[in-house]
């Protein structure tokens, strides 16, 4: 059975971290408006936490003793004027009647103390930043990419970027960069090849982290119900720091090819990974886009292509009959898949082109020069 089953009081709801989350960010993973509106009493204990917990995000500062005592003396000044007021009445006894009022004094002590003890506690909840807070303080018109399928898809940007998004992720960017910056906010995993442009930096804004480079490849993987959101390096420097919604030093860590990083969420500590065969977790989350070389000396053009479907889970179909004698020397290890496959047609020539459908690539080709 379920651990909340057992729930009888507000303060059990408080310290379950699902129950945070899903009034905080209103993402419900684990069932709870469903479990809620199952029993009557249950939903009213749940809207009684939440009520506290919303007012607990309120900015405000420390509950000191004398606020309490203070507090408690106004409970108690009205509780003798109701007390006094009920004396006349011969079916009210003040035996009772105390008893009644003192345990009315001793919940509102206590909800008071709750408040203080909880706000204490779990002062790092202004430290979550969620995806959709993101999406939100950006005032540009985004477009929303999801993935819901069961493999990665490629996205390609306005300026030639590649993104290998992961299934369960969202990346929200501009039809068109335009200003001095190119952003970009994901949630979930990605696999990001930028196009070169030191005038124009690249953001990757995923939790409470922003990733800046200016053309490299990447990886990062932020998921809004993980505990650390991390970023690993296949080629050039990137540049990480926190998100200054969560209020902390603008510290900026810098990695370098197969270097990682990971921001422990909770405690807003970075880690810095120099060496990534190391890390159990990050070992086996690497993916073949970041284990295959893009050194190619003297390949049959075929291979290359094969090569390029391996790593971004695509399907390329070119025509074998007139590519089957191309043989190619070429790096494509620091380029975006559009800039790969551009390369690639420029190199074989005689009106070679190439065209993106999704994860579908048609290579049209009269053969090799």
């Amino acid at each position: 059975m379920q651990k909340r089953n057992y729930y009888i009081e507000i303060e059990d709801f408080l310290s379950d971290e699902s129950f945070r989350n899903w009034i905080l960010t209103k993402v419900d993973e684990h069932g709870w408006e469903e479990w809620t509106l199952e029993n009557q009493q249950r939903a009213k204990m749940v809207e009684n936490a939440r009520l506290l917990l919303l007012a607990m995000k309120v900015p405000h500062n420390k509950i000191s003793s004398s606020e309490l005592t203070t507090a408690l003396q106004s409970t108690w000044i009205k509780i003798e004027e109701k007390e006094n007021s009920n004396n006349t009445t011969k079916h009210s006894p003040v035996k009772y009647l105390r008893q009644y009022w003192f345990g009315v004094a001793a919940t509102l002590f206590f909800a008071f103390l709750s408040v203080w003890f909880y706000h204490d506690q779990f002062n790092l909840s202004h430290s979550v930043v969620t995806y959709k807070e993101l999406i939100e303080d950006n005032n540009e018109g985004l477009v929303e990419q999801t993935n819901n399928s069961n493999k990665p898809q490629i996205i390609t940007l306005s300026d030639g970027s590649s993104v290998l998004l992961q299934p369960n992720s969202k990346l929200s960017y501009p039809k068109i960069f335009t200003g001095n910056e190119r952003k970009v906010y994901l949630s979930g995993e990605g696999f990001f090849e930028i196009s070169k442009n030191p005038q124009k930096p690249f953001l990757v804004y995923a939790n409470e982290i922003i990733t800046k480079v200016v053309g490299t490849s990447f990886r990062v993987r932020a998921y809004s119900d993980q505990p650390n959101v991390e970023v690993l390096v296949r080629t050039g420097k990137v540049k990480v720091s926190s998100n200054e919604l969560i209020g902390n030093s603008k510290k900026e860590i810098v990695l370098l090819p197969n270097e990682a990083l990971r921001f422990l969420r909770k405690d807003l500590i970075f880690n810095k990974i120099t060496n990534i065969t190391e890390d159990k977790i990050l070992v086996g989350s690497v993916g073949s886009i970041e284990q295959l070389s893009f050194e190619f000396t003297d390949i049959p053009v075929r291979k290359i292509f094969k090569t390029i479907e391996q790593a971004y889970l695509v399907e390329i179909d070119f025509p074998e009959d007139k590519l089957k004698d191309c043989y190619l020397t070429t790096s494509l290890s620091d380029q975006p898949l559009s800039e790969k496959l551009k390369i690639i047609c420029k190199s074989i020539g005689n009106e070679t082109s190439f065209e993106m459908n999704g994860n579908q690539i048609v290579i049209t080709s009269e053969g090799c020069n």
